[in-house]
């Protein structure tokens, strides 16, 4: 009986020593895997914080462009039924100014964590809501720019066109320019700033820039809290 007391406190105790030497591996595997997610989510962290402080970069120059955009549109609303002696050059240049520019927003890494599974690797619940929204944010702020483009190329220029001679648009520079200044079509000023096409489309474009305007502004406020977001877990140990 003794003999079998002992040899079962013996194999208890191997057998204890198993499950402590499993438990102490599985606790290191366990660290090990952790210490390997960790890596992966910085590594995220820090393509998205670049990219991120990119787009604020972009954005904080768009909302200067709109801003001026905006102001330029409501001095040319202004001009509405001037006459044609009554315009300057700068702003004969301001009701035809067809020009725009596109702002382009970085979005490889926002949606490379979206498509993959590197979101699992995203321990805030609150960050995986901002992100997962962001993408949205983007597509109505592309949206709104294709809007004013749309404006731009398929109503006004063609207005425009119409009454204004391109010699008032073209480079000073182009082939030909002083034979087409001397006896190219003139321009009609006078029917172009009574047009109610062309008034309806200053306007419409106008309050669309203003959306634009909102839209970045919103955006930019975002953009700026997944930064700040994404700093407070790049430095959380």
């Amino acid at each position: 009986m003794e003999k079998f007391k002992s040899y079962f406190v013996y194999a208890l105790g191997e057998i204890l020593l198993i499950v402590i030497g499993l438990l102490i591996a599985l606790k290191i595997n366990n660290i090990n895997e952790n210490r390997k997610n960790r890596i992966v989510e910085l590594k995220i962290y820090e393509s998205l914080s670049q990219e991120l402080q990119t787009n604020l970069n972009v954005l904080d120059s768009a909302i200067v462009d709109y801003t001026k955009s905006i102001q330029n549109l409501q001095n040319t609303i202004n001009y509405f039924g001037y006459q044609p002696n009554k315009l300057t050059e700068d702003a004969k240049g301001l009701i035809v100014n067809l020009n725009y520019k596109r702002t382009i927003l970085r979005n490889e890494a926002i949606n490379s964590i979206n498509a993959t599974n590197k979101f699992e690797f995203i321990e805030s619940d609150s960050l995986k809501t901002l992100i997962a929204d962001y993408p949205n944010e983007l597509d109505s702020f592309d949206n709104q720019q294709t809007k004013i483009e749309s404006i731009i190329s398929d109503r006004l220029k063609p207005i425009i066109e119409k009454h204004i001679s391109l010699i008032e648009i073209i480079p000073k520079n182009t082939y030909n320019y002083k034979r087409l200044k001397t006896y190219g079509n003139k321009s009609n000023y006078s029917e172009l700033l009574v047009s109610r096409e062309y008034q309806n489309s200053v306007i419409d474009r106008l309050l669309q820039t203003k959306g634009q305007l909102a839209i970045a502004q919103s955006l930019r406020k975002k953009t700026m809290t997944i930064a700040t977001k994404l700093n407070e877990e790049l430095h959380r140990t």
